[in-house]
C-alpha cells in the first residue's frame, strides 16, 4: 500500500496482487478502483493522491 511517488497527478499502470492482471488507473483518483478481473481494490481516494494497493509497474507516457 503505497502513495504514488509523483507530485503531479499522471496515469500509473499497476498490477493486482491477487490476479496479476495489468491495468492503468489515475494516481489521483476520486472514486475507489477495482480490478476489472477480480474485484480487488487497487486504490482509494485520499483527498489528494490515491492510496495504491496494487505493484506500480510505472508510468504510463
Amino acid at each position: 500500500m503505497l502513495k504514488s511517488e509523483s507530485e503531479s497527478p499522471v496515469f500509473l499502470k499497476v498490477k493486482c496482487i491477487d490476479c496479476e492482471n495489468e491495468q492503468v488507473l489515475y494516481s489521483h483518483s476520486s472514486m475507489e478502483v477495482e480490478c476489472q478481473v477480480c474485484g480487488k481494490t487497487l486504490a482509494e481516494p485520499t483527498g489528494g493522491k490515491a492510496m495504491i494497493k496494487a505493484k506500480i509497474l510505472g508510468v504510463v507516457r
